[in-house]
């Protein structure tokens, strides 16, 4: 990074801390992240009271911390665009159709948005990168250790709670956590329960992980190994939706890489033009042959059922456009709004398999406002992180490392998993997206040598230096 008069915004405390408390420190917020990937193998293992008292109990350690420690940060540059969101969802208590579903899946939100901000203004940037490497280690170290349990000691398909369906089982294979298929060519599920949770999770990894072997920011070799088992759960993972991030992923690396290297901010616009072209053009083309590209997927063109989800969640918006009918994130199975309204294969169906669905069915076009702001304004500021300023004529080159890459990666997961999952709204895509967005925006504006209200993003806060 360019030298600078100031020092970088690194986390603070009015509280003298011993290394042995910041190890401590940073070791809860690896389990805080890795508990919001855990997402549904909570609730696999323990159910909706074992999962609510994991919530509330790790939710209460960080607010003792956060007491305890009293992190200095810019509470001004708070994710104001995430946090209204969140209030709009709290204002729709007032006119819920499913009180009880709301106040519910709220306190998940609230819970969520709250540690996300703890994590954020305990750790500098560079300890938030190895925490979600650390975080996504114990998720795929632990997926692979229960599928190898249930293979070798369980011996067949598991369901949730540990329970062994019997011989005269009539359910869909859909129930199962595991259906004990590692040692066949079949997806697995590790401990999500769900193959596309595991592939998404896979997709961070080889992420983060390429990231860090690039700049050795790690060693070597174990980066290399968990390369290694991030391409196996991707891969067996088989997610389509995750392919497409991947692909996603490619394009924006290469886009950066090389926006990084022009020379001045007429040639960056024309990039702009040039790249922006391109998306529509791909965007257009894989709309008109989206059944081939299904079919090279190995997917039905329905999206696996989506259309039909789609079509009957919209006519539940139509009911009610403006303000929707209260939130709910996810679905509460066990809520009569909800029991039976949507079933597949024999399950009561938990959300609408697309963000923007189940934004404009709970909270209606003002919530889909809310939201669209919210994860543009962060995908803005992720953008302009790894992007970097255009260096004035005769200025040298800031070096900047490409660990700075991994927000607007995860951005870009975020937005193409949201046209076909909901998974953004909660756990660890909305816990992501407010914790870096909130980490962005703790630098000051000088960094790059433009006026504070111009500023779309500052990289102080992200004090990785070298040129890879």
């Amino acid at each position: 990074m360019a030298p600078d008069s100031h020092p970088p915004a690194a986390v603070t405390t009015s509280v003298p801390i011993s290394p042995m408390e910041s190890r401590f420190v940073r070791a809860w917020c690896v389990a805080v992240i890795a508990s919001s990937m855990a997402g549904t193998a909570w609730l696999m293992a323990f159910g909706v009271v074992g999962s609510a008292i994991v919530a509330g109990v790790t939710t209460l350690v960080s607010a003792a911390i956060w007491i305890i420690r009293r992190p200095h940060r810019a509470w001004r540059r708070l994710p104001w665009f995430a946090l209204a969101y969140v209030g709009w969802a709290v204002a729709s208590l007032t006119w819920t159709a499913w009180p009880g579903a709301t106040a519910l899946t709220l306190a998940l939100l609230l819970a969520t948005t709250a540690q996300a901000l703890f994590v954020a203004s305990m750790l500098t940037g560079r300890q938030i990168i190895h925490a979600i490497a650390a975080a996504v280690k114990w998720m795929l170290a632990l997926s692979i250790a229960f599928e190898l349990w249930v293979s070798l000691v369980w011996r067949g398909p598991i369901l949730p709670h540990f329970v062994r369906p019997g011989p005269d089982f009539a359910g869909d294979p859909i129930q199962f956590w595991s259906r004990d298929k590692l040692f066949t060519d079949d997806r697995i599920q590790g401990i999500f329960g769900n193959a596309n949770s595991l592939a998404y999770i896979a997709l961070l990894g080889l992420v983060v992980f390429g990231l860090q072997l690039v700049t050795r920011d790690a060693a070597r070799w174990p980066l290399v190994a968990w390369l290694g088992v991030s391409a196996f759960c991707f891969w067996r993972g088989s997610s389509a939706t995750a392919t497409m991030c991947a692909l996603a992923i490619v394009i924006v690396i290469a886009v950066v890489l090389l926006m990084r290297r022009a020379p001045d901010a007429a040639t960056r616009r024309v990039l702009y033009v040039v790249f922006v072209s391109f998306g529509v053009a791909l965007v257009t083309t894989l709309w008109v042959f989206q059944d081939e590209l299904f079919d090279v997927l190995g997917r039905s063109s329905d999206l696996s059922g989506r259309k039909e989800i789609w079509a009957t969640v919209l006519e539940r918006f139509a009911q009610s456009p403006l303000y929707g009918w209260g939130y709910s994130v996810p679905w509460v199975p066990t809520d009569p709004s909800f029991d039976g309204w949507i079933v597949d294969r024999g399950v009561s169906v938990m959300q609408a398999h697309s963000t923007w669905f189940d934004v404009a069915m709970q909270l209606g076009l003002v919530g889909v406002v809310f939201f669209a702001v919210a994860l543009g304004a962060f995908t803005w500021r992720a953008w302009f992180l790894a992007l970097g300023r255009v260096p004035e004529p005769g200025e040298p080159r800031a070096p900047r490392s490409r660990l700075l890459l991994i927000p607007a990666l995860v951005a870009t997961i975020l937005a193409v998993q949201s046209l076909t999952e909901s998974s953004p709204l909660l756990n660890w895509g909305w816990f992501l997206l407010v914790m870096l967005a909130f980490a962005i925006k703790q630098a000051p504006a000088r960094l790059r040598g433009t006026p504070v209200r111009r500023r779309s993003t500052l990289a102080a806060a992200w004090p990785l230096e070298g040129t890879r």
